[in-house]
């Protein structure tokens, strides 16, 4: 990886800023769609999280990033407490000199902390899954920028210190006169803040760069990191996961990166699935094959996003809604209204087999 300290000095036209595997997909989706950008440098500035698997996700994108000719440059953003400063501090030189500045995750409060010091002229966010949906309607409202399961609850100290930056990035994020600001995504968007372009991602690149997949019977279910979250209880999930496995005849079950391993060793035991830590992001996974003829999920991003990477196959993506009976005492009130959205906007865009709820 390209080392965080004592790089050469960046001279990019577009700098990209990820701290997910999704991310920097969504990154190369997004050059690919704008073949004129071929000529100009694009540097992927990583974030890196602290979490393995994630890590570990990344930098398998990394590498396939840099086989399409783009720079990389990895930064150990949480390796202790000093880390923020010195990021910061190492990329305020390229922030300054960047023309287009793009963006994975605008909750991120590293993210809204580099906004802040960046006057590039274009600003794009590209796609990181549900949260997309929440950011175009809070932008568009004036809203704070607070994630869909944290909304609703009060600001604890740390959001309330770092409230101000949080407003200079959505204000940074609004266009006006010498700034445009695109929405990258595959997600359909209802509200489109005024001034946004929005580009759809069709997932072009992954179906160019892999498969078709080979088809194989049977299910394959993917895993959601709902109950890390604190949204859905935990013996709900399992029970639902047990059932879904038994109804549909499911064998696999591709873990989320954020779900945790007791849980998962759990999932195996109880329902003999075999769990799957996927090395790259579900869409690549799947396109690259095997892949069961039906693909299960709760409310999630791939509901959206599995149907177009696997365009052109016989795979069939079902979604499972979420009971609001499994939603745990300390979801937030606009929980099961953003999940039922998710899976009716996919069901309806998609054409996705409604899957009877586990009892």
């Amino acid at each position: 990886m390209s080392p965080s300290s004592g790089a050469t000095p960046m001279t990019p036209h577009t700098l990209a800023f990820v701290e997910s595997p999704v991310q920097l997909l969504n990154v190369l989706e997004w050059v690919h769609a704008r073949r004129p950008l071929v000529d100009e440098p694009l540097t992927l500035v990583v974030l890196s999280p602290t979490d393995p698997m994630t890590r570990g996700q990344l930098r398998r994108m990394a590498e396939l990033a840099r086989r399409d000719g783009h720079e990389v440059r990895w930064e150990e953003a949480r390796d202790g407490a000093g880390a923020p400063v010195r990021t910061v501090g190492a990329l305020a030189g390229p922030l300054r000199r960047a023309r287009r500045v793009v963006v994975g995750d605008p909750f991120s409060r590293y993210v809204q902390l580099l906004l802040a010091l960046t006057r590039a002229p274009d600003l794009v966010v590209v796609d990181d899954g549900t949260a997309t949906l929440e950011f175009a309607a809070q932008l568009t409202r004036g809203e704070r920028l607070v994630r869909w399961h944290r909304k609703g609850g009060r600001l604890g100290p740390r959001e309330a210190l770092l409230a101000p930056v949080s407003a200079v990035a959505r204000r940074r994020l609004t266009p006006r006169t010498g700034r445009t600001v695109e929405i990258f995504s595959a997600m359909p968007l209802d509200e489109v803040p005024d001034g946004v372009t929005v580009t759809v991602n069709d997932f072009a690149w992954t179906r160019a760069r892999f498969g078709p997949p080979r088809v194989i019977p049977g299910a394959d279910l993917v895993g959601t990191s709902l109950v890390e979250t604190g949204v859905v209880d935990r013996d709900r999930y399992l029970g639902a996961v047990r059932a879904l496995a038994a109804a549909h005849g499911a064998r696999r079950y591709f873990a989320h990166r954020r779900e945790s391993a007791d849980k998962l060793h759990e999932i195996a035991v109880r329902t003999g699935l075999e769990v799957v830590r996927p090395d790259l992001p579900l869409e690549l996974i799947a396109r690259r094959g095997p892949v069961g003829r039906t693909v299960l999920s709760f409310p999630s991003t791939v509901v959206h996003t599995l149907p177009l990477a696997l365009a052109g196959t016989a795979v069939r993506v079902a979604v499972c809604d979420i009971d609001p009976a499994w939603l745990t005492a300390g979801a937030s009130p606009s929980a099961r209204h953003f999940l039922a959205g998710v899976t009716d906007t996919a069901r309806a865009v998609h054409r996705l087999a409604r899957t009877a709820q586990p009892g």
